[in-house]
Order: C-alpha cells, then sequence, then structure tokens
C-alpha cells in the first residue's frame, strides 16, 4: 500500500506508525487508503483489542493533508488530477468517521506537530478514544491561512469547544500546545516526551483492551507538568471578542482591545482569507446543532465549492509553492464579502441519494 505507514501487533494493540518524516508525515491519497485498509481489518479482528497511532519522528504526528499534491491536482480542471482531489477528501473524511466511531480504543499520541489532517485521524470518538499531548504538541487547525476552513470534522470538534474557542481556534489559525488542548477538550492526558518510551513500553507490556486505564493511571503523575492554559485564563476575552455575530463584529471587538493576546488574534485574522473566515464562522455555527456525519457530508460538499473558486489553490500558492507570502484573496477585503458569496458555499452539491458520503451513519 505504502511505505509511510507501518503496522505491527504487539500484545493484542495495534501499533501504526506513520513513517514520512520529511513531510511531517503529510497525509498522501495512499495513506488514507492504508489507514482505512488496517483499521478496518483490524475492526473485526480478534487479535487486536486497542490500536495506538504514533510517529517515527518526534517532530509531527501529522502535520495535515498533503497541499503540494492538492495544488498540483487542483491545477489540472476537470479533466487532469481533479478526480484525485474527490478521492482523497471522500476518502480523508470517510476514514475521519471510521475513527470516530472505532468499536476499539483508539489512542492517538500527539507528539510534536498535528494540525488539520492530523487532527482528524487523531480525534477519537469520546467513548473509548484517548489522545494524548506532550510538551513539544503544536496543535492547529491553521486551514483559513491558506484559504480553506477548519475540515476533517472541525466544524463538529471545534463547535463542541468550551464557550467560543472554537471560532477563536478556526477563525485565526493559531496554535496551541498542550495544557490548552487539555482545557479546550481536544486532548486527554500529558506525558512528558522524556516518558515516551515509558509509555511504548506499557504499551508494548498491557493487553489492549486493558490500555486505556493503564495510560491514564501512568499519566496521573504529570497532570500538572502540563503548565498553566493561556485560554483558560483568557477564557472571558476569548468569548467576549469570539462570541461576535460576525468576523466584521469579531475583529471590530479585537481592535478596541490593546492586549497583546487580543492584538496577536486580530493581526493573525487580518492574514487570513476574509471569504474562508466568514465561511469558517458559519461553518461552525451550522456544525454545532449537526452529527459527526453530517459535519463530514457538509465539509465534503464545501470542499467541492472551495475548488471552484479557487480561494485554497490560490493560498497554497503563496504560502507553500512560491512562497511570496501575499495571497490575492477573493475578495480581497473584509467588507466586499456578501451573504450571498458565503451562502454559495453551503448550496448542495450532489443531491442527497448521490453525496459521497452519504452511507456515514
Amino acid at each position: 500500500m505504502t511505505d509511510h505507514v507501518l503496522t505491527r501487533i504487539a500484545n493484542r494493540t495495534g501499533i501504526i506508525t506513520l513513517d514520512r518524516p520529511k513531510a511531517l508525515n503529510s497525509l498522501s491519497l495512499e495513506m488514507v487508503r492504508a489507514l482505512t485498509d488496517i483499521l478496518l481489518g483490524w475492526r473485526d479482528n480478534g487479535r487486536v483489542d486497542a490500536v495506538v497511532l504514533t510517529s517515527s519522528s518526534e517532530k509531527a504526528l501529522c502535520a495535515g493533508g498533503d497541499i503540494r499534491f492538492f495544488h498540483e491536482v487542483g491545477q489540472k480542471g476537470p479533466t487532469g488530477g481533479s478526480a484525485l482531489l474527490e478521492d482523497f477528501f471522500t476518502e480523508e473524511y470517510a476514514l475521519n468517521h471510521l475513527i470516530h466511531f472505532y468499536p476499539k480504543p483508539y489512542i492517538a499520541i500527539m507528539d510534536g506537530v498535528v494540525m488539520g489532517g492530523g487532527m482528524g485521524i487523531a480525534q477519537g470518538g469520546p467513548d473509548c478514544g484517548l489522545r494524548i499531548v506532550t510538551e513539544r504538541t503544536k496543535m492547529a487547525m491553521p486551514e483559513v491561512n491558506i484559504g480553506l476552513f477548519p475540515d476533517v470534522g472541525g466544524s463538529h470538534f471545534l463547535s463542541h469547544a468550551p464557550g467560543r474557542l472554537g471560532n477563536y481556534l478556526g477563525l485565526t489559525g493559531l496554535t496551541i500546545k498542550a495544557a490548552d488542548a487539555l482545557y479546550v477538550g481536544l486532548a486527554d492526558v500529558f506525558v512528558p516526551s522524556a516518558e515516551l518510551p515509558a509509555l511504548n513500553a506499557l504499551i508494548e507490556t498491557t493487553g489492549g483492551a486493558a490500555l486505556p486505564a493503564a495510560i491514564r493511571a501512568f499519566a496521573a503523575p504529570f497532570a500538572q507538568a502540563a503548565g498553566e492554559s493561556e485560554l483558560q485564563a483568557r477564557r472571558t476575552l476569548v468569548d467576549t471578542h469570539f462570541g461576535a455575530g460576525s468576523v466584521a463584529a469579531i475583529m471590530a471587538s479585537l481592535e478596541r482591545d490593546e492586549t497583546p493576546f487580543a492584538q496577536q488574534a486580530l493581526k493573525a485574522m487580518r492574514q487570513r482569507s476574509p471569504l474562508l473566515m466568514c465561511v469558517t464562522h458559519e461553518l461552525l455555527a451550522r456544525g454545532a446543532a449537526l452529527s459527526v456525519a453530517d459535519c463530514l457530508r457538509m465539509e465534503r460538499s464545501l470542499v467541492r465549492r472551495n475548488f471552484e473558486h479557487g480561494e485554497v489553490l490560490e493560498g497554497i500558492r503563496a504560502l507553500v509553492i512560491d512562497k511570496d507570502n501575499a495571497p490575492q484573496w477573493n475578495p480581497p477585503a473584509l467588507e466586499q464579502v456578501t451573504p450571498d458569496m458565503v451562502a454559495r458555499f453551503f448550496e448542495p452539491v450532489w443531491p442527497g441519494h448521490a453525496h459521497p458520503l452519504r452511507h456515514l451513519a
């Protein structure tokens, strides 16, 4: 399938190791397919009681989807590589759904960079998932930075964050560390990176079904070592500013606040795609009332609309391909974004019976 996804079974625990270190384990279509095949195979395998997702590199669990691939095939148009693009997002979102509802404990070691698509394969279901962070964790949903929106289920897990923290993370795309991830509810336990060899030894020697409880007990002495959450300390500020009714109102509120925290958020938003910030604001409002499956179906339609518009292609060009850091957003200014432009992104692409994710339950 791919050399970038390694597997083994140790003491009834299936261990998946992402091994594409030069690309920070960015997900290719082949990696998505490999992960799906592995998880489907282990789902009904009596020799596997739990699954652990980890990385061969301390720099990243997964930095996201392979955006160079997005740009390459997205440029080819409907008669070129766009079928591969369609396949990627359909299969990636189906994988996110599979992980969210996986019937066996699914444990993600989120050491290093965990962003975008990496969050999609780390945010397991609430009943039997376990998400581990370290002091090296750098977590974000930075899609607005490239003219995209928080996908891979982001419309669900960000919209269910406490207060307006999901709006803050989705609209700024800023990075958080372990303490904030724990506070926001995007991680469960903290383990210092120096203790990862001991954690791996625990995984090797503990029966799969007992693994989540064993890891929680192992991590308990380190609970305070994650430090204080800045987002917890700034929670009132975040809720005040990011509870405003529109992106323009949020930015206007931030402009009146001279604290470094507010000004950092404002500076980030001034660099993002005005249109995709507005789309993201609407996406999170809608996602709060939808199931995981319906969120993924909504995101799948938005991806098609986004590539039709071209915003993400321009964002990737500016930040990754040409690296001029000067994206020509369309429209270029927030005041030029109309409600009709935003509504266009939410228009159905397929009738319900033909949606590529129609089978998600």
